[in-house]
């Protein structure tokens, strides 16, 4: 038999931003909005002292940092061809701005798995990592990021 792990999961609702793919040919590239919701998979081989593969009170800092980056706020890419326009309203109080190496799904989830990763790492001494993570940008359609074995 082999060896296991365990696992669970901490999703985040209700955190509304607009966003928009600046190149894109299509209808993605005007300012859309949607209310995401982030799902995050964690694993360890052992589980802690009160038998959780992560203590979920422990993370506050991870939902401040979301709140802080998808809650009522304006997301572009780092490149957008209209990046400067942007950070003029936001200096006009119009918007409350966040760039991003790409606001697209796929992209936003290896932006939250990076950050949320390294806090869940430390917060445990790498006893417990995060190994996937779903941002959801409405009922049809989400990006997954996932850690892979080589």
């Amino acid at each position: 038999m082999g060896k296991g792990k365990f696992s669970s999961t901490k999703t985040y609702h209700d955190l509304p931003c607009a966003h928009r793919q600046g190149y894109h040919d299509g209808h993605c590239r005007f300012i859309h909005g949607y209310n995401r919701e982030i799902t995050f998979y964690f694993t360890c081989n052992e589980l802690d002292e009160n038998h959780f593969v992560v203590d979920f009170s422990k993370l506050k800092k991870l939902k401040t940092w979301l709140d802080h980056m998808f809650d009522h706020t304006m997301l572009i890419n780092e490149n957008d061809p209209e990046r400067e326009f942007f950070e003029e309203m936001h200096r006009r109080g119009l918007i409350d701005l966040r760039i991003m190496p790409n606001a697209g799904m796929e992209a936003s989830s290896k932006f939250v798995f990076d950050y949320a990763d390294k806090l869940v790492r430390d917060m445990t001494q790498n006893r417990c990592w995060v190994y996937k993570v779903e941002t959801r940008e409405n009922m049809k359609n989400s990006g997954i990021y996932e850690l892979v074995d080589d």
